[in-house]
């Protein structure tokens, strides 16, 4: 199989990420895409400071930084209060070459990825392929096999990659869905002082403000069985306001970690490999994470640098991010937001004004928020 590619199935931002790595190093790469094209679903949005250092090493940032929106601070609030902490990102200014985030839909970096690997010759970009399973070293797909070398399972949170793996999901699935609206409406003048990303805690309906290019989205939790009411629930946050919505998506959350990232030839990445609550933009954002450690191995060992230990040492590194981290974080943050006690949640806006309040608290609060912590050490 020394001639065989390196196959990654999924052309999500993930996928297409390492796919870039791979093909700017000379080796040949396949990719294997469900879909007609790269997804334009209404997604991830928050590019942290540490990954656009990691994207900017990889020549992107510069293209995202163009399209996208500076965000210097996020907000926490309280929905009768306003606001309870404002945290800048300036303070990461010793830390990272971009001290805040950009506002952009993931979707935009898909496409950039496509249109550069759509140009190159040992990249072959092969939509309409359907994942069916793995039978050794081929990848069983609905328009036929193709062999690989390595397979990199990006396949997102029903992978069909990780399914054929001896692998548990561990974790668990949340007993509600959110509902994000989108909205061309300006937020900006109902809530004084609003940030481009603000958190807003309540006992009853808690709720995220998250500003794009194009729109705001307004992210709801719905439970389980309750109607998808968007003009509802955006009513009642605006009352008496004309709000458009432009569309809405309605999903369900799981907090889950592969209980392995590699077996064999196939390895698991991004969606594929954890899932957590999109509170703290952190889902995506560790999965490009993954994307850069896993495409740097790779290379190596394309170029004979390293042997297959390099990609136990990377299941184990990101693996470690996943658990202690990211899933650890993001639970802690639904919590704080959600929390139904008045005298629990109190105290977590408290701890949360007092670390804004104090310059280094909140710079080492976002250094493991904005996984500049790990950036350099996990990848």
């Amino acid at each position: 199989m020394a001639d065989a590619p390196v196959v990654v199935a999924g052309a999500g931002p993930v996928g297409l990420t390492v796919a870039w790595m791979l093909a700017g190093a000379g080796m040949e790469v396949v990719v294997c895409e469900r879909g007609d094209g790269v997804s334009t679903e209404s997604r991830a949005s928050t590019f942290h400071p540490s990954t656009l250092e990691l994207l900017d090493d990889l020549g992107l940032t510069d293209e995202l930084l163009a399209l996208g929106l500076v965000a210097r601070t996020f907000q926490y609030r309280d929905r009768r209060q306003g606001v309870i902490a404002e945290l800048d990102l300036g303070l990461l200014a010793g830390d990272v070459r971009f001290p805040f985030r950009v506002q952009l839909e993931q979707s935009v970096l898909c496409r950039i990825l496509r249109d550069r690997l759509a140009g190159m010759d040992n990249c072959d970009l092969r939509f309409g392929h359907e994942v069916r399973g793995v039978d050794g070293d081929v990848l069983q797909t609905s328009a036929g096999p193709v062999p690989f070398t390595w397979l990199v399972g990006a396949d997102g949170a029903h992978s069909a990659v990780r399914a054929t793996m001896d692998v548990a999901f561990e974790g668990f699935t949340f007993d509600e869905r959110f509902l994000v609206v989108s909205t061309t409406h300006e937020l900006a003048p109902h809530f004084p002082g609003l940030a481009y990303v603000n958190y807003v805690s309540d006992p009853e309906e808690w709720l995220v403000l998250l500003r794009t290019p194009n729109h705001w989205r307004i992210l709801f939790p719905l439970d389980l069985e309750e109607d998808e009411d968007a003009e509802g629930r955006v009513a009642r946050l605006l009352p008496g306001v004309d709000v458009p919505i432009a569309h809405t998506t309605c999903y369900r959350i799981h907090q889950r970690v592969a209980s392995a990232y590699r077996q064999g030839r196939t390895v698991l990445a991004g969606d594929a490999a954890h899932l957590n609550n999109p509170l703290g933009g952190m889902g995506m954002n560790s999965g490009l994470h993954d994307a850069v450690a896993l495409g740097r191995r790779l290379v190596a060992m394309g170029r004979g640098e390293r042997g297959e230990e390099a990609l136990d040492e990377y299941a184990a590194l990101r693996r470690e991010v996943s658990v202690d981290i990211v899933d650890a974080q993001t639970r802690k943050n639904f919590a704080t937001l959600a929390n139904p006690d008045p005298a629990g949640r109190a105290a977590a806006l408290e701890e949360l004004r007092e670390i804004a309040a104090d310059p280094e608290r909140a710079r080492q609060y976002m250094l493991r928020t904005s996984l500049v912590s790990t950036m350099r050490s996990h990848t």
